[in-house]
């Protein structure tokens, strides 16, 4: 089976990813992927670097992306934004303020950590990060530090949505967030729906403000799970998207050793994706594709 062109998912330093963009452009660099988009968390810090390295590798192109913080009615979601503006001041205030929290509550889980007798430093916390900080650092420290015995586990127990130690932070509300990303003339598609209480009702809710795809080529979905999330797409006229979302963290929920390009959608989903963009610029058509 050939492997994916596309991989619309990944991740570096400037969000919970181990790569610096530059690291990632070279492991990319060695793969058959045409198309990649950098989704770190809540920002776009990333991606000039990356466009730097990609001097080196004319074959790919590097699609503008990130992964924002949603909830839609009480329910986490992951909203993967494409083709935007990533120049807009009002825009990178906002994602400002929101990594802001996201590093508060960080702090506040290392905190909360400790009044369950798992006592990991602050400051280790910063150095596994090496930039930003994210509850993935935290399943770092707990691991090295013995308390568990992998990520998942400190995920599972801790610090997933319905952890012991889970400290909210700012999120956007998930409707807002896709009207964020229309008017920056970009494309809205729902991250790892497995992750999503009640999806279709999510889906049905953003459908009626255009949600442009769901991640159905991603993680390890079994049958079932591939044809729920196919069936929600050809119901709700979205694309089908997809990728590794890989992190380089080397555990089992990143596929395979060297995930990246391993999972991806179809190259034709690509130029779809950017004409229901294109379609929201200014003085555009309103046709999508």
């Amino acid at each position: 089976m050939q492997r994916p062109q596309v991989d619309l998912h990944l991740h570096t330093t400037a969000s919970d990813g181990r790569l610096t963009p530059t690291q990632l452009i070279d492991q990319v660099g060695g793969t058959g992927l045409k198309v990649i988009s950098i989704t770190d968390h809540d920002t776009t810090a990333g991606l000039a670097e990356a466009k730097t390295r990609l001097v080196r590798f004319p074959h790919i192109r590097l699609i503008t992306g990130i992964e924002l913080s949603a909830e839609s009615s009480g329910s986490e979601i992951h909203l993967l934004g494409y083709f935007f503006d990533e120049s807009n001041v009002e825009f990178q205030a906002l994602l400002s303020r929101m990594r802001d929290s996201r590093v508060d509550a960080a702090r506040r889980t290392v905190e909360k950590l400790a009044t369950l007798g798992i006592h990991i430093s602050w400051d280790r916390v910063q150095e596994l990060a090496g930039g930003a900080v994210g509850r993935p650092h935290i399943a770092r420290a707990m691991v090295e530090a013995g308390y568990i015995r992998s990520m998942q586990e400190a995920f599972d127990r801790y610090l997933g949505d319905d952890g012991i130690a889970r400290v909210s932070r700012e999120k956007l509300v998930a409707r807002d967030a896709l009207q964020l990303l229309h008017r920056l003339g970009g494309a809205g598609v729902i991250a790892h729906p497995r992750t999503v209480g009640d999806i279709e009702r999510v889906v049905i809710e953003l459908a009626d403000d255009g949600l442009d795809g769901i991640e159905v080529y991603t993680e390890k979905y079994g049958p079932e799970q591939l044809a729920l999330y196919r069936n929600l797409a050809e119901r709700y006229g979205l694309l089908e998207c997809g990728g590794s979302d890989y992190h380089a963290n080397g555990n089992e929920s990143e596929v395979v050793p060297g995930g990246i390009g391993v999972l991806g959608p179809s190259i034709d989903v690509v130029s779809r994706l950017e004409s229901r963009a294109a379609a929201r610029q200014p003085g555009a058509s309103k046709a999508t594709g």
